[in-house]
């Protein structure tokens, strides 16, 4: 990696998302993206200049531009994707790689790096002493280049000068707040700088204002948190014959589940992306994930994925299966968190012995309410008998009665009496 002894912190854009990752699929080609009522929700340039614009059917657009690519992407497939190219940034460039916000990841880089990475992405990549510097440099840059901020207050001063307005979005100033400014003839944010806090402050709003008067006095962040690999967790099957029949399919998945499952470690996943490389290419379906989480439930949402993409009937040579957005389940473990937490426990209980009790889960699915869970008693762990109310007291069903009704019956005419 270039990035173990960076210097400056970078910035790479791939504004909008997924629209950048459509276009990185099909360079050279007008792309849109498209939502689920097949409506153009982002274009490229190429695909504006032939007239495609948001908010247009998929069927006009194509009228517009026959050569058009129009793409559904959906949420958790765009997250995923992003999560994979994080990944992609800290095995090549950097240790410390941040990604929050889609479209924007932050990096700690030498020159060189920047360099290599914007001609490895083809992609503007902006590079500053901090990381608002460096979007709002990146924003100011061409594909596949690197443009720099000297460091330096002068230099830094002489640089925000010629800051497009339409930049500030980076400095999360609202686009409505930009259009007034350009009402009042101002073009950048040089025009801007000569305003007082204290005009910006009541012209910009107390939140906005007080966050652009402390980023020109020079407080911005300057740190890249180092990045958590592992993000992803990846299985994946290969077949000397391809794969055509549902059953083989199934058979498959069950072997590759099993697997994910356990390097998930009790975590959490948001989604589960499936990819199958066939003859004519690799085709990918998301799907998102709830919980409980086990091989079977895996296994199904993965082959409905399968499904979504359509790959059986090409015949699947690889299966890859992977989960995406891994979190750890938060816990609350008691009432009060801290030092005197058992101190404040057992005062609780001096007082009021049965004021406390914990809950031991038997079976949430189970149908009848009292099989969901059990009592225990906080101090002795033993479970507690739930006294039941008149309303909790077994009646027999509708069926229950009728069959005691047929019962008497058959009984009177045998001559028999219950």
């Amino acid at each position: 990696m270039d990035g173990r002894t960076p210097s400056l912190t970078a910035c790479v854009l791939l504004a909008p998302w997924p629209l950048a990752h459509v276009r990185r699929q099909h360079p050279g080609v007008p792309v849109a993206v498209l939502n689920d009522a097949r409506r153009v929700t982002q274009t490229c340039p190429l695909a504006a200049q032939s007239g495609v614009v948001t908010g247009m059917r998929e069927v006009a657009a194509l009228s517009r531009c026959p050569e058009l690519h129009a793409e559904v992407v959906p949420a958790p497939e765009a997250q995923a994707v992003w999560a994979e190219l994080l990944e992609q940034l800290y095995a090549r460039f950097s240790d410390r790689v941040e990604g929050r916000e889609r479209g924007a990841a932050f990096l700690n880089l030498s020159a060189r790096g920047a360099r290599d990475l914007a001609a490895a992405l083809h992609a503007p990549v902006g590079l500053a002493s901090s990381r608002e510097l460096a979007q709002l440099a990146a924003l100011r840059a061409g594909a596949g280049e690197v443009r720099s901020v000297p460091s330096g207050a002068r230099a830094e001063q002489a640089f925000l000068t010629l800051t497009p307005l339409a930049h500030l979005t980076a400095l999360g100033v609202p686009r409505a707040t930009l259009e007034h400014l350009h009402f009042l003839g101002l073009r950048d944010l040089g025009g801007l700088m000569a305003w007082s806090a204290a005009q910006r402050e009541a012209f910009l709003g107390v939140d906005v204002g007080r966050r652009l008067n402390r980023f020109l006095k020079g407080e911005r962040l300057t740190a890249v948190e180092a990045y958590r690999p592992g993000q992803v967790l990846e299985a994946s099957l290969g077949f000397d014959l391809p794969l055509t029949e549902p059953a083989q399919v199934d058979a498959a998945l069950r072997d590759l589940m099993p697997g994910l499952i356990t390097e998930l470690r009790g975590r959490l996943a948001a989604t589960l992306t499936v990819h199958a490389d066939t003859l004519g290419g690799r085709l990918s379906a998301t799907r998102q994930l709830k919980w409980p989480l086990d091989d079977d439930a895996l296994g199904r949402v993965a082959g409905l994925a399968l499904q979504d993409a359509g790959a059986l009937a090409l015949g699947i040579d690889r299966l890859t299966a992977q989960l995406g957005g891994i979190a750890q389940p938060a816990r609350m473990v008691g009432l009060w968190a801290g030092v005197a937490e058992l101190e404040v426990t057992t005062t609780v209980l001096t007082r009021f012995p049965e004021a406390l009790v914990r809950v031991e889960w038997l079976d949430p699915w189970a149908y009848a309410p009292d099989a969901h869970y059990a009592w225990v008693d906080w101090v002795t762990g033993q479970v507690r008998a739930r006294e039941m109310t008149p309303r909790q007291s077994w009646t027999p069903r509708p069926a229950a009665r009728r069959e005691q009704a047929v019962q008497r019956v058959l009984a009177f005419f045998e001559g028999q009496q219950l």
